[in-house]
């Protein structure tokens, strides 16, 4: 079985401030022994650069080669796969998106489950409840669970 999992888990991880730090830095680091295929998107990737980095959204943002290197070290686990848009993306999208009103902040998550839909990944790993609005996703808050 494949899963992904979103910036947001990523961010908490790396944010030793926020009350999310412990549940999701355990989630995170539990993935090197997790037998699953990790299936991690270039757009997951580039939002945590973004965010992580950012001086207006983090009294003490990350610098760009401490974020680099938290992503590289996911990116060398041994079952970590990046997958991004292929061919024929729009119909994923299409199909992904259907009957939910893609707009402002939903825009990014819309992207993200579109990608996941093109390979067959079904589990989202995620505490933005945004997402459960892509009906094929089966999302899984780890941190609500913990």
């Amino acid at each position: 079985m494949s899963y992904s999992i979103d910036a947001n888990l990523l961010l908490y991880a790396s944010n030793s401030g926020c009350r999310e730090h412990t549940a999701a830095l355990a989630f995170v680091m539990e993935r090197a022994t997790d037998p699953d295929l990790f299936c991690l998107t270039w757009p997951t990737i580039f939002a945590y650069l973004r965010i992580a980095t950012h001086p207006s959204i983090f009294e003490r943002p990350l610098s760009s080669e401490t974020a680099w290197s938290n992503l590289r070290q996911l990116m060398n686990l041994p079952r970590v796969c990046l997958i991004g848009e292929q061919e024929d993306f729009l119909s994923h999208y299409e199909m992904a998106t259907k009957g939910v009103v893609v707009r402002g902040n939903l825009v990014p998550d819309a992207h993200l489950a579109a990608i996941l839909h093109q390979h067959g990944v079904k589990r989202l790993y995620s505490a933005d409840t945004d997402f459960l609005k892509f009906r094929f996703l089966e999302v899984v808050n780890p941190i609500e669970t913990s």
